[in-house]
């Protein structure tokens, strides 16, 4: 797509609060996402002071629609390239559409890229606070849920290190203790329970278990494990070069999925 023809699309519209009373958590209503592609460094630089630099277009969202319901627990189905973590990146405000409409109404906690977002001068302990703060929580909420977040990250004296010293497990470890700590009111899980080995595993598998008995979470799970999404979700959402396919219950969703191989 040129620039002429992106210039010419209407506005996108993103309605975003933490409104968790309201009935549909995130809705989409005919999103794209396009990515300009440029030949080189120096062209994507050019790119932002002159339209007549050359480009190619990505469509990584293409006019995807869907609902998903307060309380509910969605997996999204694709190959790699399909669209699924564009989508959660617009859901999360990583990214924004193209055109169309987002809404999301309520408290969003990503448990993607866990390792990501940490100020690797700062200390764990500090790292928590600084998150919190971001949060909007106040001093009394974050000492109130630090020495939760503290256990299950299980770092020990590390809590206390600058994050330079941690390894890559390690930031993911207190990324993952943060981000299902919070109590939200949407929580994006993208392969995230890889985390650590197999005992940290299960207990990051009981944690997302826990968090999916609260009646108002809504779940929306990323992952290439059919057997992950029987077990977490509700319903299943196909994607395929950035276009809604298939959507209905998780062991329909999945036998559609399959059959597409």
């Amino acid at each position: 797509m040129s620039s002429k023809e992106l210039s010419k699309l209407p506005e996108p519209v993103i309605i975003r609060d933490e409104d968790a009373s309201h009935d549909i958590a995130i809705s989409f209503d005919h999103v794209s996402k396009f990515y300009k592609l440029y030949s080189s460094d120096r062209a994507r630089l050019a790119g932002l002071f002159s339209r007549k630099v050359k480009y190619k277009t990505r469509r990584a969202s293409d006019d995807l629609s869907f609902q998903i319901k307060r309380g509910e627990s969605v997996a999204f189905l694709g190959n790699n390239g399909a669209g699924k973590s564009t989508a959660l990146k617009m859901i999360t405000g990583v990214c924004y559409p193209t055109h169309g409409t987002v809404e999301v109404h309520g408290r969003v906690s990503a448990l993607l890229e866990l390792s990501a977002g940490f100020d690797r001068k700062l200390t764990g302990r500090e790292n928590i606070a600084f998150r919190g703060k971001l949060w909007g929580l106040s001093k009394e909420e974050i000492a109130e849920l630090e020495p939760a977040i503290i256990d299950f990250a299980e770092l020990g004296d590390y809590i206390d290190q600058p994050m330079r010293t941690y390894s890559s497990g390690m930031r993911a470890r207190l990324g993952f203790a943060f981000a299902s700590s919070i109590k939200p009111d949407i929580l994006v899980v993208d392969e995230a329970l890889s985390v650590g080995d197999k005992t940290f595993k299960k207990k990051c598998l009981k944690r997302v278990r826990e968090l999916l008995k609260g009646e108002d979470v809504t779940v929306l799970f990323v992952t290439h494990s059919l057997s992950s999404a029987k077990q977490f979700c509700q319903r299943g959402i196909v994607l395929e070069k950035g276009r809604n396919i298939y959507e209905g219950p998780i062991d329909d969703a999945v036998a559609f999925y399959e059959s597409r191989d």
